[in-house]
């Protein structure tokens, strides 16, 4: 059935993530947000991920700011945001109480899509948002973290996907936040997924491995709706796939976008502008096709990350050790998918590997948080020596690991005290309490 395809714009998120280490600014997106507005997008990602992170850490910018600013200035178009399930923004579980703030405060000030995942695929940490999200009548995207591993089949991605459509998500995304979903893998999980499921279907990939565009022709075929891609200027990569270039593809074809391709010249033409003031955070890692990251499977914003990470250590040598370390963590811990946060779990705990030179001689904490059950159920079993090894004699936990929280707003909102002048920052304090009491001082002082 050929049909229109849709296109989300992730240049204001998932796309400077990628290449330039999360840090654009908002008044780097605001003069061409009238330009953005007009292009008749299905979305555009502008919020969420590691946007709310990065803009209080290292821009000293309010995100709830960014995202009331952006809703002003493009109120034509639907504005996305990236949603870790039960880790809101961050890299931990937080109390249901907190997640359901988040979102209604989320959807109050401008979001219109949620896309939810959970690294794990477990439908249990993504539950109360997606609940909370349903209840806001905003578009509820559930998303199925794609990898590769013996545990992971097209049935299995199928599964899950028909979980998150009995909970009445609005579309299912396929999120390959790795670049790894090769063409003809696409379209098997797709027409499996379209055939069982009549819910629309947005895919997610990046060009990591080069494999993004050729899978997105093959995603078309096989049925997908909607897909992610960036302006020129910040795609390829470890990004996604140039709007410009999938908009030219499908001209004058059944599956025509109808976007123009002058305007979005116009609007790149800013974007090339715009990428040379963060030269300094680009790495030449971001911008090569490497298809090892079919093997190491590292998604692009952690790559630019354990690189820094290593550089701090003056370790930037030990790169290739800790990428062919990645694999034999993974397979340990039951092949997890790798992104936030199990791909800083398995990053960090290949990068003390290599350190030490003893496997396991230093187990991070979050190692053994993730073994003991607190970020879900792994998709394939962890060996018993393992378990072991690291948790000694404890058992893992069975149940749903925010079962385990006592509520934390109220908490959140004494600690804040009077730093804290709206809800929305007592929610940026109860998911990053030092980050946001110091972006609250620098505040009060400028």
């Amino acid at each position: 059935m050929a049909h229109k395809i849709e296109i989300m714009e992730t240049v204001l998120r998932d796309a400077h993530q990628c290449l330039v280490a999360t840090r654009m600014r908002t008044e780097d997106m605001l003069p061409i947000a009238a330009h953005l507005d007009d292009i008749g997008y299905w979305s555009l990602e502008a919020w969420g991920g590691a946007t709310f992170d990065a803009t209080l850490r290292y821009l000293k910018e309010c995100p709830w700011e960014r995202l009331r600013k952006l809703r002003a200035a493009m109120p034509k178009t639907r504005l996305q945001m990236l949603m870790r399930g039960q880790n809101v923004v961050g890299y931990k579980n937080y109390p249901d109480d907190i997640v359901q703030a988040f979102v209604t405060r989320s959807a109050a000030n401008g979001v219109d899509v949620f896309r939810i995942f959970d690294a794990m695929n477990d439908i249990r940490n993504m539950k109360t948002a997606i609940e909370a999200a349903l209840k806001t009548g905003k578009l509820v995207e559930g998303a199925v973290c794609y990898t590769i591993s013996p545990v992971h089949s097209a049935d299995y991605f199928l599964g899950v996907a028909e979980k998150l459509a009995e909970m009445g998500v609005d579309l299912i995304c396929l999120k390959d936040m790795a670049g790894m979903l090769a063409p003809y893998a696409a379209h098997d999980i797709i027409k499996k997924i379209k055939s069982r499921i009549a819910l629309p279907l947005h895919l997610h990939s990046h060009c990591t491995a080069g494999l993004a565009p050729m899978s997105y022709m093959m995603a078309i075929e096989a049925g997908a709706d909607i897909l992610d891609t960036a302006s020129a200027p910040f795609s390829q990569g470890t990004s996604q796939p140039a709007t410009e270039q999938v908009v030219a593809a499908l001209k004058d074809t059944p599956y025509d976008t109808g976007l123009d391709l002058g305007k979005l010249g116009k609007i790149a033409d800013y974007f090339y502008g715009v990428r040379r003031n963060y030269a300094e955070f680009e790495s030449p890692v971001n911008n090569q096709i490497k298809t090892d990251v079919l093997t190491s499977q590292v998604p692009g914003g952690m790559l630019s990350n354990l690189v820094a990470q290593l550089r701090q250590q003056k370790a930037e040598d030990k790169l290739d050790a800790v990428l062919a370390e990645m694999p034999h963590v993974r397979k340990d811990l039951g092949y997890p998918p790798l992104v936030t946060p199990t791909s800083q779990i398995v990053g960090s705990q290949a990068a003390l590997n290599v350190m030490t030179g003893k496997r396991y001689s230093v187990v991070a904490m979050e190692t053994r948080n993730y073994v003991m059950g607190l970020y879900g159920e792994p998709p394939g079993p962890v060996s018993d020596e393992m378990k072991k090894m690291i948790l000694g004699k404890k058992e893992p936990i069975t149940c749903r690991p925010a079962d385990l929280l006592k509520p934390g707003l109220d908490q959140a909102r004494k600690d804040a005290g009077s730093l804290a002048t709206s809800e929305e920052d007592v929610l940026s304090y109860a998911l990053f309490p030092e980050i946001a009491k110091e972006y609250f001082l620098h505040r009060e002082l400028s």
